[in-house]
């Protein structure tokens, strides 16, 4: 369809495996000059959008394409989210995977078509960029355009920013990423601690001969931990379960150590290494040499860098002194099966600005702010 308004520019529906391999496509022409842009695996970003995948059993989701002249010049997605919609009640839709060149008007006839999408499924609100939902790629890059993002975070074009908001929309919550010295020296009150713990807490790796009981073990203590924080989408088992086997296909099992206090899990961290770096130049294909080198990058040699997706403590415990100790002893019990691998930095990510219990944990390690995202949204009504 053309864009209304939008004299030559047309935005198309994504509806089918040759549309879906060009939505997936567009970031190429986007970022041909950037060299920090990390071309992800093309085969990895269709298995994620394939309708089987266990996220898609609670939302919807529309593809956009932006065609000028029969050239794609941006991206972007709409969805609905089942479960978010039972934890708010707020009739709050979302947009992401926005990619798109320096052009107003490009960006102006994508949100329209995302946005209608949105209405037209009774949304009052839109929030973004999430690609696809809040557990997975979040925030538009702000700042800290001069590195490669790690694995799994997203990277932008200095004008998206300015491009969004011309379009309406407004700050809703900032999030930050943090780099941390694999070889911090814990500190004399982070010591003290642990010594108070030893007594009451046990710290474990997961337990392979039992992978599927920690992994929902790990959802458990995730979704309560998280429960009151901003924008919160419970994993569902299965979808936990499928990311989980995805992760222990690429990482040890004492990646993911968990906390345990009187027979119950309490706590928990996950260290992934940063793939970015094993694919960064491969051009996001496997074939035919891409999968000996991401082998040999993954399994014999290691990436230097890995970045911390996912911890938490119980809620019960955030408010007392065992909570920041539970904390700082999962992230030490991550550091000897790091070194051991050669890690030598390590991100944190995302942190939300409003979280001054887990900025204060950084910098008690020793953290420095990296990049800095942002969570925009618009009201529809």
């Amino acid at each position: 369809m053309t864009a209304p308004g939008f004299a030559s520019l047309s935005v198309i529906p994504v509806t089918d495996g040759r549309s879906l391999d060009e939505f997936i496509a567009v970031p190429r022409s986007v970022f041909a000059d950037d060299p920090n842009w990390v071309p992800p695996l093309t085969m990895e970003r269709r298995d994620a959008l394939k309708a089987g995948h266990p996220v898609f059993k609670h939302l919807e989701w529309q593809g956009f394409v932006a065609y000028r002249d029969g050239h794609a010049v941006g991206r972007i997605s709409a969805q609905v989210d089942r479960l978010h919609l039972e934890c708010h009640r707020d009739q709050t839709g979302f947009f992401g995977f926005l990619d798109a060149i320096d052009d107003p008007t490009v960006f102006a006839a994508l949100f329209e078509q995302a946005e209608a999408w949105l209405r037209a499924r009774g949304m009052r609100q839109a929030r973004g960029p999430f690609s696809l939902n809040i557990n997975q790629e979040v925030g538009l890059l702000v700042d800290g355009f001069d590195s490669r993002p790690y694995f799994m975070m997203g990277h932008a074009r200095p004008w998206y920013g300015p491009r969004v908001e011309a379009c309406g929309y407004t700050k809703a919550m900032d999030m930050f990423a943090y780099l941390i010295s694999a070889h911090f020296q814990p500190p004399p009150v982070m010591n003290s601690l642990f010594e108070r713990l030893q007594r009451k807490v046990t710290i474990r790796a997961l337990d392979k001969r039992r992978k599927d009981a920690d992994l929902d073990l790990v959802c458990d203590i995730f979704n309560d931990a998280w429960a009151d924080n901003w924008g919160f989408v419970p994993f569902t088992q299965e979808e936990f379960r499928a990311i989980g086997h995805e992760m222990l296909m690429i990482i040890p099992p004492d990646f993911i150590q968990i906390a345990e206090m009187d027979g119950e899990g309490v706590a928990f961290i996950v260290l992934l290494p940063n793939v970015n770096d094993a694919i960064a130049d491969l051009d996001g294909r496997l074939l035919p040499f891409g999968w000996a080198k991401l082998v040999s990058r993954l399994f014999i040699g290691y990436p230097r860098t890995a970045r911390i997706p996912l911890m938490g403590v119980r809620r019960r415990l955030h408010h007392t002194r065992l909570g920041p100790g539970l904390a700082l002893s999962v992230v030490q019990a991550l550091r000897e099966p790091g070194i051991r691998k050669g890690v030598e930095e390590v991100e944190m990510s995302w942190i939300l600005e409003t979280n001054e219990a887990m900025k204060g944990i950084i910098e008690i390690l020793g953290g420095r702010q990296s990049k800095h995202y942002r969570v925009y949204e618009k009201a529809l009504a």
